[in-house]
């Protein structure tokens, strides 16, 4: 993914400062550990690089910035799905929704501001927020992944973090592209469960779902720009097929325009840069 790497603790406390004097005020942190597992055990490991991280971008930023965690296996199970398996390769829902809460529990100890589960699993706003009010972190909020479709738009992020599914794919989890009637449903059922924002992930090819998201609800609406978008941009730029900043604008508010009360972004640090 050009322009992006995976950091070390030192790195991540150098570039989060940076950033942040640059203009950004809100982080998503992913972690890729060193050991994975059929469980992704790491994930909710006190000391793993997650947490790690969490408590590193805390350190250096303090409450000057909003520091958001990723809620999810799929970096690290050792097969590459949102979910721990069924015997009969399946994603078990309910005993991977018994996981995010343990997760939820280490991210909010570990200093997350919100936690973002990614995950598509039925009830997992709910599982995650009983799990947080039940730990005292009941000022922790959610920032759901409540419309994230089965997208072409994921490639180069599942490459950079090193979370591609060994076998299948993750339609079973993740919405049909083709289907916006259940991305709302999706919403309603998220913010039923105690979801303080709600995301739409991809953000360009599903801006009639931003608006419609927007339109049936009365919480923040999220949108992700994500690393196919991203990347699309910076390779037409970088063969001299369009204006890298005049394109970058354009699709961000577009994105804006659909109705995302905040965008996720991959270009935010260019993006400071230009409109200070």
């Amino acid at each position: 993914m050009p322009g992006h790497l995976q950091h070390t603790l030192e790195s991540l406390r150098k570039e989060a400062v940076d950033i942040a004097g640059r203009g950004v005020t809100a982080f998503v942190l992913f972690g890729v550990p060193a050991r994975k597992d059929a469980e992704g055990t790491e994930s909710w490991n006190a000391d793993g690089v997650g947490q790690m991280g969490l408590r590193a971008l805390k350190e250096e930023l303090g409450d000057d910035a909003v520091v958001i965690a990723d809620l999810c296996l799929d970096e690290y199970t050792d097969h590459g799905h949102c979910g721990v398996l069924a015997d009969d390769g399946s994603v078990d829902n309910d005993r991977t929704l018994e996981i995010y809460g343990r997760i939820a529990l280490a991210q909010a100890e570990a200093g997350s501001d919100l936690v973002g589960p990614s995950g598509m699993m039925d009830g997992q706003v709910e599982a995650i927020r009983g799990a947080l009010d039940e730990g005292g972190f009941d000022d922790v909020g959610i920032l759901a992944y409540a419309a994230k479709f089965a997208s072409a738009f994921y490639g180069p992020f599942r490459e950079a973090a090193e979370c591609a599914p060994l076998f299948g794919d993750r339609r079973g989890y993740q919405m049909d592209p083709a289907n916006a009637e259940e991305a709302l449903r999706e919403v309603e059922q998220d913010i039923a469960e105690g979801a303080d924002i709600v995301m739409v992930k991809p953000a360009l090819a599903y801006l009639d779902v931003i608006r419609r998201v927007k339109e049936a609800t009365r919480l923040p609406v999220a949108a992700y720009n994500v690393s196919g978008e991203y990347s699309m941009i910076k390779a037409a730029a970088a063969a001299g097929y369009l204006d890298e900043r005049a394109a970058v604008l354009e699709a961000l508010t577009g994105i804006r325009r659909a109705g995302a009360d905040i965008v996720i972004t991959y270009h935010a640090t260019e993006v400071a840069e230009w409109l200070s």
